[in-house]
């Protein structure tokens, strides 16, 4: 299973950042000026340590550095623990200066700014939120029209994707800007650290949005077309209607599964009864691939709007170089600019004044196990829980003072109603 996120990457003057009134950086916006002919056009991205892309296309592995590939093509190997090693000794710079410049102990910090970089095996959730920032960063360099992240290998695509809104809702619970501002204001020599905190908490704000707008980013979820396809591949858009990513494409890859290469097979009868031999074979193979397909496709469904379905048949050849891997006629469509699933959620009033109102919240959300349906509440948040696969979905403004009293599935849109919570409701004057 492995899910690509194609993005059209952003040009110079469509990655404008504007600055509020404290000098930091609002989420990058995006605006359709077009790309010019100075960028380079495509760079691939693997997150996956044993990534074989360096091999197929026939180039040494680079760690965080774009290597050229072809005239359009350029491929970065992302070295999460080297980004999670850099990234730890500017913050932990940042803890000493402040242990040297404050009288008062803060605890935890010492410790903290004791720990070596190469101390560090992994932090969950940190590695996945900088190569994102490392990604976002690309795309706003103004240096690709498209970049392709591979989110195949031993990463779970969905955990990596939201990495960004995980960590942020971690720092603002355990310690809310609202508490880091008024500790810098008692404590100027904390001031250092709480900007630091306040810049990784903008930049979860920022991949988490870049990576959720329909109009920047593709997703593209490629499933094989055997047992373990159909069983997974509801299960998977049910977790990406979920978290509201803009899906493109499912590409149903018929070059994977336990079959017998029959083109290969054929090359080596050696003799008319074996050639009639492998010919039964494949006529058997092929039935049984023409079933298989039609067990991912039925597993599949009805696709939204603007959501393709593609059938990739595989290759005599071993896919060993990028030519190769050319023939298979893959073809990535942009980004469509329509949310989907949680993303695209709509709220209608009921009817009843004040206190006494109802409201529906609903979206369009795939439910393979609808008795593992589980809601709640956290903040501004409603907690939606699939398949063990839990995720925030914020609420808009005008039910966040609500509360969920009832929630239904009529096999294709999730109905969730709310009602006013009177202890925080406004009262009327």
């Amino acid at each position: 299973m492995s899910v690509v996120a194609a993005a059209g990457a952003l040009g110079p003057a469509r990655a404008t950042r504007r600055r509020n009134d404290g000098g930091g950086r609002t989420p990058t916006r995006l605006t359709g000026v077009p790309v010019t002919r100075t960028e380079h056009d495509t760079l691939l991205i693997t997150i996956d340590r044993t990534s074989p892309a360096t091999q197929m296309l026939g180039v040494f592995r680079a760690p965080d550095e774009p290597v050229a590939v072809s005239a359009n093509l350029h491929l970065l190997a992302l070295d999460r623990l080297e980004l999670l090693e850099n990234t730890w000794e500017v913050f932990t710079d940042v803890l000493a200066a402040t242990l040297t410049s404050s009288a008062a102990v803060i605890p935890g910090v010492g410790a903290l700014a004791e720990v070596a970089s190469g101390e560090l095996t992994t932090l969950p959730g940190i590695e996945d939120f900088l190569a994102l920032r490392r990604i976002r960063d690309e795309a706003i360099s103004g240096r690709w029209r498209r970049i392709i992240v591979d989110c195949s290998g031993g990463t779970d695509p969905f955990t990596f994707l939201r990495a960004g809104a995980v960590l942020g809702q971690a720092f603002n619970r355990l310690w809310p800007r609202h508490r880091r501002l008024a500790a810098a204001a008692e404590r100027p020599v904390v001031a250092q650290l709480t900007a630091a905190i306040d810049t990784i908490d903008r930049d979860c704000h920022d991949v988490t949005e870049l990576f959720a707008d329909a109009h920047a980013v593709a997703v593209h979820l490629v499933v094989p077309d055997d047992a373990r396809g159909t069983r997974l591949t509801p299960h998977l858009l049910g977790t990406i209607d979920m978290m509201g990513l803009a899906l493109r494409s499912v590409i149903v890859n018929r070059g994977t599964g336990a079959r017998t290469s029959t083109i290969a097979d054929s090359r080596l009868s050696a003799t008319q009864d074996a050639r009639d031999t492998q010919d039964a074979s494949a006529t058997g193979d092929a039935e049984g691939t023409e079933s298989a397909e039609a067990s991912v496709v039925s597993a599949i469904g009805e696709l939204p709007p603007g959501v393709d379905l593609r059938i990739v048949d595989p290759i005599p050849e071993p896919i060993d170089r990028a030519a190769r891997l050319r023939r298979l006629g893959v073809e990535l469509g942009d980004p469509s600019g329509r949310a989907q699933g949680a993303a695209a959620a709509t709220v209608v009033s009921l009817g009843g004044p004040g206190p006494d109102g109802e409201y529906e919240m609903r979206w369009r959300q795939r439910l393979p196990d609808p008795g593992s349906l589980r809601l709640g509440r956290v903040g501004d948040d409603l907690l939606v829980t699939v398949g063990g696969f839990r995720q925030p979905v914020t609420l808009p403004s005008v039910l966040r003072r609500c509360r969920v009293v009832d929630a239904t599935w009529d096999g294709t849109v999730m109905v969730v109603r709310f009602t006013p919570d009177p202890a925080v409701w406004p009262r009327a004057r």
